[in-house]
């Protein structure tokens, strides 16, 4: 994989499958270098996973007559750059070199605003359930990646949980950064 203008791209047939769906939901990042990725978890309806509507969530075309719970979101505006299903598959909705609406009212290390410097990886999971072999393979060869085209992120990859505590869990306790080779600090 590589970064071709703020977007991933596959360098060969051995890479992960790699889907672009652009959103309009984004916007122009402040005048920050991207210094850290989030990740978070995420399923729809909670605690099911397959189906459409992560992306239409992103894309603002969630139907709310679907399920009960799209009827409290399907009118926020939200996205992600990165969205990597339980089979490893990877979604890009946003460019990295624009900002995406994944962490909210957030800071990490005293800087405020996460989304301004940050690139939001969501993983489709739940606090409850382990993330499958197939996202951690994925995120092992993702990071260097993200790490090689923007060094200042270094080693900050946090969790939502962490640059939003109180307020969320993701992507929870069966989330083990040991598999991706590095520690919560």
């Amino acid at each position: 994989m590589r970064i071709v203008a703020g977007w991933l791209q596959r360098d060969c047939a051995s890479d992960p499958q790699l889907r672009q769906v652009p959103t309009k939901n984004f916007n122009q990042r402040p005048q920050h270098e991207i210094s850290l990725v989030v990740l978070h978890g995420i399923s729809l309806p909670p605690g099911k996973f397959g189906g459409p509507y992560v992306d239409q969530l992103f894309t603002l075309s969630l139907d709310p007559k679907v399920d009960p719970y799209f009827e409290g979101i399907y009118k926020q505006e939200l996205s992600t750059h990165l969205f990597i299903n339980r089979h490893g598959v990877i979604t890009q909705y946003v460019s990295f070199l624009d900002r995406a609406w994944h962490a909210g009212r957030s800071s990490y290390q005293g800087q405020k605003e996460c989304n301004d410097f940050g690139i939001g990886i969501e993983l489709e999971g739940t606090d409850d359930q382990p993330y499958t072999d197939e996202q951690y393979q994925v995120l092992r060869e993702l990071l260097p990646v993200l790490q090689e085209a923007y060094p200042d992120i270094g080693e900050r990859v946090a969790s939502h949980s962490e640059v939003a505590p109180g307020r969320k869990t993701d992507p929870g306790p069966f989330f083990s950064y040991q598999e991706i080779g590095l520690r919560l600090v």
